[in-house]
């Protein structure tokens, strides 16, 4: 028990060094970077990205202006890849706090291809994502009289009532800036992306600029392409305003050559650098928001005190009746007091044991990563400008909790079945039950998305670091993990269990309906929240209200653990003492109503979505993180669930 606490220790050590490398002290698109006056800086540009078919493409498969040096790939971590994150550098050029009008280039003219696809994609409503000092662009849209605020701005677009399509090919930047005087004060940094301290020889050197906002308005000119072909890249030219009528944008047409140019303007702002990301992180409705929260967690707290007074108060009941009255009068109360009667077969072994304790074993992995995360993410750790951390950080932690999955998953075996028999092709069961399922699932989906060239799909050497990883990180530790569990002490039974089976009364309902009811509970703890989450990664909106998630991840908790010790209750008083599977199943049918929510987001809030590939990416994703639901909701209820039959035979006189 010592080296496994050891073991945890040495492991959280690790991920917080990794994950504080990762989201500060000076790493590149973390911290603080200051400009000099005229000093150029690049953009950079993510994946072209689309609500409506959630297929990510590279920017250069359209045919936009490339840089000089050609086009570069920058370092992608382990969660952008697996995100289809693509991040590349662009031709669009700033010197730091000088406004002008540039000309970028002029395309060939356009083939049948370059024109379909095209069309395809402004219809398809396709938004280029730029990245400038790792701040994503944002575009501001009017919408029923009210400011609609975006990150990217679109491909192209179709007018209503007209049969063309127009591309954006101008675009007005506005970037604003905070003039930083680094021999005024010493500056330590506590923002979201990073944190440190300036020293007095680099104050100096950070005198300047720091970039804090990056907006842009973007336009469809069309241009006299004779004259433009003269110039080169970067050539000044005059500024434009935004054209209304459509015979003065550019049209989408086979032959037609398209001229790309841009405007930029610096404006000066009192935001500093710190609190750039604040004007991403502003949420639409924040009110309704708070509201539903607190509403959500006033009605689960209500909730679960009664469940709990109910259960603490028939218990002990129970308990103190048994106690005080002598045995003729317990033997009259038996028929009264059902589940006394299955003290023989209350700790009987469950049918298919061994997928039970490889169930408990995952689900405790996978709730040690839930509870690791969202506290890293609550304190900070995890913000919205270390692109893919969050999931980074997921997988690596589940890698390394392997060894409690181990632990768990054996011990509860040897609980069992009184032995240790068996215990390593139960480790590795546990170590390739859930990762398995999910793999297969996403090579499913990775086979469609390379068949659609999209950049979502998982590169092939990615693919088998992937497998590297679990198979030379998570198995070794879940057999790590198995082989302490054989060295615990298992839980001993406080009551023997009989030959033969009690025959079970027939129940008045059926108890797979009571099974799939007792998910609606759990199921309204998280509901709200889940809206949020789902809105964060299909609509590409960004989720930073991890405090709240972590409350209610604690609620949903609780309320899977009363719940499943509720059903069981039950099921004891009326003689039926198959209540293994029932505990597991209870809490862990929420994920039934999780996936049915998904089902009905995407059918009522994600009403663009289009396509049949669409469609199946959407439900894989959405299956697999049900699956992981269940598997957490039913180990925590299971596990709780024990203790308590444990501690209700334990605690009274049996005959």
């Amino acid at each position: 028990m010592i080296l496994l606490v050891k073991s945890f220790c040495l492991i959280f050590i690790f991920l917080l060094i990794l994950t504080c490398s990762c989201n500060g002290f000076y790493l590149p698109g973390s911290y603080m970077h200051t400009y000099s006056q005229g000093e150029p800086i690049w953009a950079k540009v993510n994946s072209l990205t689309s609500i409506e078919t959630e297929l990510p493409f590279s920017y250069y498969s359209l045919p936009y202006c490339q840089p000089q040096g050609g086009i570069k790939k920058s370092a992608e971590n382990l969660g952008e890849l697996l995100m289809g994150d693509q991040i590349d550098n662009s031709p669009y050029r700033f010197r730091v706090n000088v406004n002008e009008s540039v000309y970028l280039c002029t395309t060939k003219s356009l083939n049948e291809h370059e024109v379909n696809v095209l069309k395809q994609r402004a219809r398809d409503a396709y938004q280029v994502n730029m990245i400038l000092d790792n701040l994503p662009v944002m575009r501001f849209a009017q919408q029923n009289g009210l400011t609609i605020q975006w990150t990217g701005f679109p491909v192209g677009y179709t007018p209503t009532g007209s049969n063309e399509d127009y591309i954006i090919n101008h675009l007005k930047f506005r970037i604003m800036i905070h003039e930083y005087e680094g021999n005024a004060v010493e500056i330590i940094g506590t923002g979201e992306e990073g944190m440190g301290v300036v020293s007095e020889a680099d104050r100096k050197k950070m005198s300047g600029f720091e970039i804090v906002g990056f907006e842009v308005v973007p336009c469809s000119v069309k241009r006299d392409h004779e004259s433009f072909s003269k110039l080169n890249m970067y050539d000044k030219i005059d500024p434009v305003a935004c054209p209304l009528e459509l015979e003065k944008c550019q049209v989408i047409r086979e032959q037609e050559k398209i001229t790309f140019s841009y405007d930029v303007e610096f404006v000066k702002s009192d935001v500093r650098w710190i609190f750039r990301w604040d004007a991403y992180l502003k949420m639409d409705g924040a009110r309704v928001h708070w509201f539903s929260i607190m509403n959500s967690l006033m009605v689960i707290f209500f909730l679960a005190g009664i469940v709990f007074v109910i259960v603490l108060r028939t218990v002990r009941r129970d308990l103190t009746r048994y106690e005080e009255l002598d045995k003729e009068t317990q033997a009259q109360m038996s028929e009264e007091l059902g589940w006394k009667l299955v003290v023989g077969d209350v700790f009987r072994e469950p049918n298919c044991p061994k997928l039970l304790c490889v169930m408990v074993g995952d689900g405790v992995q996978i709730a040690g990563m839930a509870v690791v995360t969202l506290v890293f993410a609550a304190l900070g750790f995890m913000s919205p400008a270390s692109r893919g951390m969050l999931l980074t950080g997921m997988i690596l932690l589940y890698l390394f909790l392997g060894i409690a999955a181990g632990y768990v998953g054996v011990r509860l075996w040897r609980t069992i079945k009184g032995g240790s028999d068996g215990w390593k092709s139960l480790s590795w069961s546990i170590a390739c039950f859930f990762p398995g399922i999910m793999f297969g699932i996403l090579t499913i989906l990775n086979f469609i998305l390379w068949g659609s060239k999209s950049t979502g799909a998982i590169p092939i050497s990615l693919f088998f670091a992937l497998l590297a990883m679990w198979f030379c990180i998570s198995v070794p530790l879940t057999l790590l993990g198995g082989f302490l569990g054989t060295r615990a002490e298992h839980v001993q039974f406080p009551v023997r269990t009989n030959q033969i089976p009690r025959e079970i009364p027939p129940q008045k309902y059926p108890s797979w309906l009571l099974v799939l009811g007792s998910g609606i509970l759990p199921f309204g703890t998280l509901f709200i929240e889940l809206f949020f989450i789902l809105s964060s990664i299909w609509l590409g909106r960004f989720y930073y209200v991890f405090g709240f998630l972590l409350v209610v991840f604690l609620l949903l908790v609780v309320v899977c653990a009363e719940v499943s010790v509720v059903l069981t209750y039950t099921h004891l008083c009326v003689e039926d003492w198959r209540w293994w599977w029932k505990a597991f199943f209870a809490p862990g049918s929420v994920a039934l109503y999780v996936f049915l929510y998904s089902i009905n987001y995407m059918v009522f809030d994600l009403r663009s979505l289009s396509g049949p590939v669409s469609a199946i990416l959407y439900l894989g994703y959405s299956l697999i993180m049900a699956f992981a639901i269940m598997l957490l909701t039913g180990t925590v209820g299971f596990l709780v669930s024990l203790y308590f039959v444990h501690y209700l035979f334990s605690s009274v006189k049996i005959d």
